[in-house]
């Protein structure tokens, strides 16, 4: 009994992530439309009865999150279209010189729009070299990733050239330390960035390169 508890968990534990995962993004980005398409739908009388075991209001609700993200794919793909044309471009510099200029909202806005740059520019190498890092104290190690060379106001105060390293955490990688190290401190691996997420959200019991053990008839637990 036991034994086929646990594969069934190994089988329904992704597959309920996924789905709670998907749910959450959808509900994130369908919730301020929902009432608009709603109303919309409802005065077409497009949705007056129930489908299979779909209540109308049901079926009004997840067709309206159904058109709201088609409509936001569609509006995506037309505004990186529209962006292109010069004059648009042109329009959307003004709007960015506008908003450096506005106090507090300067502020978010370049940080938000130097992390976007940082982390999506082609020819950066940021997260790109996975290191073992000596934290929280000389002796042990924990997965890292570099983001850049440390602040030059750091690595002068204190006469050592640093390196920032994100240090996520177990068993959300979302989350987690930038600490600023000394270069020689680190250990650096021939290691995919993707592969050291894998360790850490799995809390170690996924190893680098290895494979998913798969379950049969003849494991027992």
């Amino acid at each position: 009994m036991r034994k086929h508890f646990i594969t069934g968990l190994v089988i329904l534990l992704p597959l309920t992530v996924t789905v709670l995962v998907l749910g959450f993004l959808i509900r994130f980005l369908t919730q301020p439309f929902v009432g608009l398409f709603s109303n919309f739908l409802s005065q077409l009388n497009i949705v007056n009865r129930g489908f299979l075991f779909l209540s109308p209001e049901q079926l009004l609700k997840y067709g309206s999150q159904l058109l709201i993200l088609i409509s936001l794919f569609v509006l995506t793909v037309c505004l990186g279209m529209i962006t292109r044309w010069f004059f648009i471009n042109a329009l959307f510099r003004l709007g960015d010189k506008i908003l450096h200029k506005i106090p507090i909202v300067n502020t978010v806005y370049k940080t938000t729009q130097e992390i976007i740059k940082t982390l999506f520019a082609s020819d950066k190498n940021s997260f790109k070299q996975v290191v073992m890092a000596p934290f929280p104290s000389p002796g042990s190690y924990m997965l890292g990733l570099i983001s850049r060379e440390a602040p030059p106001q750091c690595s002068k105060s204190v006469n050592e050239e640093l390196i920032s390293v994100l240090i996520p955490t177990t068993p959300n990688p979302t989350t987690g330390f930038l600490i600023m190290f000394k270069k020689q401190d680190l250990v650096y691996l021939d290691l995919k960035p993707e592969d050291a997420i894998k360790t850490i959200v799995s809390c170690g019991v996924i190893h680098p390169g290895a494979q998913a053990p798969k379950p049969t008839a003849q494991e027992t637990f």
